[in-house]
């Protein structure tokens, strides 16, 4: 007689003995511990208690084999060391975890060779149900295989063709950050913007400088080139580039900073503290995103709220693999920003 492990028996007979101590039938528990399908709500304590009672746990590779599915999502980003993708991927992760799904994380910092390797092979390997995209442009070729393979694809960041989208208008953030300061009554307004090679994905640097023009312009002021510099959106590269701007004679520099990230504008605070310039009497700084440590710096700054990104992104996800009844499918969404007013800036001194 063949000798039948603990966990065969367990996954083999334990549901019908939690459909037998719950009083429901055996669909109605496997509806229950996995999430999909109707099941009331006391149907679904009766058979949480059940399973509890019996110590039953759900075979996932029994579950995956059933129903086609890993229950597991593939989050890819570009760098995983700054916070504003950390905080998508956190947002995403805990409303992905509160679902019943995994996560498998791509971070693509090493540059094109693996996310072509990612693409090409890892994503198309049936490892993942779905896969949300963070701030990546995705070409046709690549929304093409992951459509070919009916995996539902999300994208945070910017529009992508033939995929549902949440994108923020860069150009309106930017736009109201530099307003803030023009309406102080600022007229020399520096701009910290990103390096050429952080304009791949959607020209956010680009945006954000129009954005920064588009303000000055209805402000009635002229662009001046030598108050724009360049980093690479870290504390460190903001401060560098600050202390080029702040740097100059006092009637030539900048009496404000609008800086295209939370983290390059603390990097300007910490410029012109070393250089004895007194924020905001001296200069006014302001950014974007509302970083963890921007209220510790009393940064003013335009929050764009990421780990509600990385929440909603989920939301048209499920809406995608567990359609319920009636329901419309999700539209791409343009998400929501909001200015955030701290010590950092102030009117220009006389």
């Amino acid at each position: 007689m063949p000798r039948v492990s603990y966990d065969e028996r367990v996954h083999s007979v334990s549901i019908a003995e939690v459909a037998q101590r719950a009083g429901v039938s055996t669909a109605t528990v496997s509806r229950a511990l996995s999430g999909r399908g109707r099941v009331s709500a006391a149907a679904k304590e009766a058979v949480l208690a059940a399973a509890d009672a019996l110590g039953y746990v759900v075979s996932s590779n029994a579950s995956s084999l059933a129903s086609g599915r890993t229950r597991n999502v593939g989050v890819v980003l570009p760098f995983l060391n700054r916070w504003y993708f950390a905080s998508v991927l956190e947002g995403a992760q805990q409303a992905l975890l509160r679902a019943g799904y995994d996560v498998t994380l791509y971070n693509l910092s090493g540059g094109g060779e693996e996310r072509a390797s990612v693409f090409e092979h890892f994503l198309l390997r049936q490892r993942v149900d779905a896969v949300i995209a963070v701030s990546l442009e995705l070409t046709e070729d690549e929304v093409a295989r992951l459509h070919a393979l009916g995996k539902p694809i999300v994208g945070v960041g910017g529009p992508i063709p033939g995929v549902r989208t949440l994108a923020i208008d860069d150009v309106a953030v930017a736009k109201l950050a530099t307003e803030h300061l023009t309406g102080l009554g600022h007229t020399r307004i520096g701009h910290l913007g990103g390096r050429a090679e952080f304009d791949s994905d959607f020209h956010l640097p680009v945006q954000r400088r129009h954005g920064y023009e588009a303000a000055l312009d209805e402000a009635g002021i002229p662009f001046d080139a030598d108050l724009v510099a360049n980093a690479d959106f870290t504390v460190q590269g903001g401060y560098h580039a600050a202390k080029q701007l702040l740097g100059a004679p006092p009637r030539s520099r900048p009496t404000a900073i609008f800086a295209a990230s939370d983290e390059m504008a603390i990097g300007a605070i910490l410029a012109a503290r070393d250089l004895g310039l007194a924020v905001p009497h001296d200069v006014s700084v302001v950014g974007i995103d509302d970083h963890d440590q921007a209220e510790f710096f009393g940064l003013t700054t335009v929050a764009q709220f990421p780990r509600k990104q990385g929440a909603r992104a989920v939301d048209i996800l499920l809406e995608q693999l567990e359609p319920r009844d009636g329901s419309e499918p999700l539209a791409d969404i343009l998400l929501s920003f909001e200015l955030v007013v701290r010590s950092s800036t102030s009117r220009p001194r006389d």
